[in-house]
């Protein structure tokens, strides 16, 4: 088995067992769930298959099981269905146990324009790198969407996000070097900013950021058309 297929599998098993567990019960969102994620998940791969090719990140042979469709490895395909399952799970989860988890909505607000304000000046300074330019933009777009809607799902995605960082920085520094003698994934650092946290480039925070909390924006609109939208979630 491979290391980065072992590190999908198990950040999604625990998860998807305590899915099933009564009192919460979040199998019962599993249509928008998956849907939600299926359809980020769309968006990222064709991210992730133009970057691999232009040579922005790539993947260690070492580390996988072999197996390549379009040109990715079947495990950098599951990590866009295990990694977002077991997040978006911490996110509901938490909100569940602890329902006032969340910011204002003014420091929500005040926050996001600020990262919106940081966010464009770091873009345009750094146009020529792939990674770090449309990654911070569609932060960017994300963001402003949501100040402009003013989702309330931002306001405890915020604090959530901080503790599904945890895990985060454990897989992900796993997969950029930590811990192992090579890197599962590389990064070339003339298309991002060259700042890391420990082995992961800086801008992966924001990549999660995005991937997740467009998954959950999704799970919130499909919710609400679903006949039990009424159920605690």
């Amino acid at each position: 088995m491979s290391l980065y297929f072992f590190l999908n599998i198990a950040s999604l098993s625990i998860p998807l067992l305590y899915s099933f567990e009564k009192k919460m019960y979040f199998i019962k969102w599993w249509k928008q769930v998956f849907l939600a994620i299926l359809i980020t998940a769309t968006i990222f791969i064709i991210w992730d298959v133009i970057f691999t090719e232009q040579g922005v990140w790539g993947f260690n042979e070492m580390y996988l099981l072999g197996v390549n469709i379009i040109n990715l490895p079947i495990e950098e395909w599951l990590f866009f269905i295990c990694i977002p399952y077991a997040s978006i799970f911490t996110h509901y989860a938490l909100k569940y146990f602890f329902p006032n988890i969340g910011l204002s909505r003014k420091a929500t607000t005040y926050i996001s324009i600020g990262l919106i304000l940081l966010l464009g000046v770091v873009v345009l300074i750094n146009f020529d790198k792939a990674y770090t330019f449309y990654n911070y933009s569609l932060l960017i777009v994300i963001l402003s969407f949501s100040v402009i809607t003013q989702h309330k799902e931002l306001q405890s995605f915020y604090i959530t996000f901080l503790v599904i960082l945890i895990p985060f920085f454990i897989v992900n520094g796993i997969l950029t070097g930590s811990f192992i003698e090579e890197q599962v994934v590389w990064y070339n650092n003339d298309e991002n900013l060259g700042i890391r946290i420990g082995t992961i480039p800086i801008e992966d925070i924001g990549y999660a950021f995005n991937m997740l909390f467009m998954s959950i924006l999704l799970i919130e609109k499909f919710k609400k058309t679903s006949p039990s939208h009424h159920v605690k979630a």
